[in-house]
């Protein structure tokens, strides 16, 4: 699925709006399984010449998986580790590296370099959570109706996989999205099913 130019138009232009009052820009994609986020990230990052930043790279590591930690809404990912190693020196305007988590080895893997412009984009489901917002200054939120999400999910991650999605990660981003009411908070609110 290539996003249409208008919604990255669109989000160019709240950018250009935020570049007014602040000289550095941190947009966060977040939305619904499936929904797009990393392609339209992706295609605006290689527009405007910002990088981007995989939530995908934060989950948690298997020692952190409590139940305690599952059962919180939004806590599927290591929200302690991205605000420090990556939000922080943003702010900061400060270059950094991360090393991203691995889902497939369970293990952290080699660092990964970035350098920090005028602007910076996060994508992922999470990248909205609440305790990013003060670091964030344009948030975008994706939705998609779920017989498309069921659709492009199998395609891209087969039978099996698929049905991991549909009984356990997409039930833990839906409270999430419920649970602190999401799209009312962003700035800018995409159907991606249109």
């Amino acid at each position: 699925m290539k996003p249409t130019t208008n919604k990255i138009d669109d989000i160019i232009r709240a950018i250009n709006d935020c570049r007014q009052q602040r000289e550095r820009v941190v947009v966060a994609i977040d939305g619904r399984s499936a929904a797009g986020k990393t392609t339209l990230a992706l295609e605006l990052g290689h527009r405007i010449g910002a990088p981007v930043i995989h939530l995908d790279h934060f989950f948690l590591r298997p020692e952190q998986r409590t139940k305690e930690r599952l059962d919180e809404p939004g806590g599927n990912v290591d929200y302690e580790r991205f605000i420090e190693e990556v939000l922080a020196p943003i702010r900061r305007g400060d270059s950094f590296s991360y090393r991203p988590f691995d889902c497939t080895s369970m293990s952290l893997m080699d660092p990964i370099e970035v350098i920090v412009g005028d602007t910076v984009i996060i994508e992922g489901a999470y990248a909205c959570h609440p305790l990013f917002r003060e670091h964030v200054d344009l948030t975008v939120f994706l939705s998609i109706d779920s017989a498309e999400q069921t659709r492009r999910i199998h395609e891209r991650e087969g039978e099996l996989a698929s049905q991991v999605f549909k009984e356990r990660w997409i039930p833990m981003e839906e409270r999430y999205i419920a649970f602190y009411n999401i799209p009312e908070y962003c700035d800018l609110v995409f159907n991606m099913y249109e």
